[in-house]
């Protein structure tokens, strides 16, 4: 029987800290699925260096140097997380059955990456990792996380409540999920739409290993709203029910003001002049700058330029090496 060839991916941005233990944690787990032949033993953990600034791919060859199942991908520069996933799926894709994709941090349960597995062995193209428990989290996020989902539900956009991207997909998911070219990535969003056999298994996530969050408040926020409008129209719509509500309230402004007229009321209103050009002139702006959200995308998709580029690949330079050494092994049976 076959075994599965597995690919474990790993972006990495500044994991100078806690890459090694990761590494470590990592390699126990896929030896001891090797030993009990649940995988194949060409099977790799592949370290995507995403433009690090510190030692993280000094670290990664000195990794690959110490075991041959560890094996990295640099980028030229920072391309986003997105973007190191898509690329180490792209890569490991050519050559394994199936392929996980965890943080670095492993803040996510790693020892659910049998289980994954196993239940791709049972017939799942698709393994979503999803949280079970966010006690680890403050209120704040816990509120914002929730506010999120619920947001994203009511714009139509299906996603799966408290997953992020650790998640395991097949090579026939991944060959679909390659055809999707968006500059824009917001993969949380498009794999529930690939339509494959999907099953979730849930876990509890831990307090980060070392160093520090890639994702502070700022860049949550900024990865939210481009899930916002990668995916659905509503803010747009939005702006038109704002539009008519105002021009509702105008009109009333109209009738109030005739009534102010005929009464003799007539009141120099040069405060009232002023708040409303203010009051419109925020509305416009939100409007502008809504549908430049959108125009932006639109002008980055028509480029076509490449979502990265990758300097050094040295999975599959190991992959081609690994079908040389076969090949020589068949011919000399």
């Amino acid at each position: 029987m076959k075994r599965t060839k597995l690919a474990i991916v790993v972006p990495c941005y500044n994991e100078e800290e806690v890459l090694p233990t990761s590494a470590d944690i990592l390699l126990n787990i896929m030896q001891k699925m090797i030993d009990i032949k649940q995988i194949d033993a060409n099977s790799k953990i592949l370290f995507v260096n995403d433009g690090s600034k510190d030692g993280t791919w000094t670290l990664i060859k000195q990794l690959e140097q110490k075991n041959s199942l560890f094996t990295g991908l640099k980028f030229s520069r920072n391309f986003g997380h997105q973007n190191a996933l898509m690329a180490g799926m792209e890569v490991a894709g050519k050559y394994a059955d199936c392929v996980i994709t965890i943080d670095a941090d492993l803040q996510d349960d790693e020892t659910l990456i049998p289980k994954m597995v196993a239940s791709y062995q049972e017939g799942n193209e698709v393994v979503l990792g999803v949280r079970n428990d966010r006690s680890s989290d403050s209120k704040f996020k816990r509120w914002t996380a929730e506010s999120f989902y619920n947001l994203m539900g009511k714009m139509g956009v299906q996603l799966v409540p408290d997953h992020a991207d650790y998640r395991l997909l097949g090579s026939h998911a991944i060959k679909v999920l390659m055809d999707y070219k968006e500059t824009n990535l917001f993969l949380r969003g498009i794999v529930p739409q690939l339509g494959f056999n999907t099953q979730k298994l849930y876990y509890q996530r831990k307090p980060r290993l070392a160093g520090e969050t890639k994702y502070p408040l700022k860049k949550m926020i900024s990865f939210a709203f481009d899930g916002i409008t990668s995916f659905s129209i509503a803010p747009v719509k939005a702006i038109m029910t704002l539009g008519v509500f105002v021009i509702a309230i105008s009109l009333i402004m109209v009738v109030y003001s005739i009534i102010r007229f005929f009464t003799g009321n007539v009141i120099s209103g040069w405060t009232s002049i002023m708040t409303s050009l203010w009051f419109l002139g925020g509305i416009q702006l939100i409007g502008i700058s809504v549908l430049g959200e959108y125009i932006g995308k639109i002008y980055a998709e028509v480029k076509h330029r490449p979502r990265y580029v990758i300097e050094t690949d040295d999975y599959s330079v190991t992959q081609k090496s690994d079908v040389v050494e076969n090949t020589h092994d068949l011919a000399g049976a």
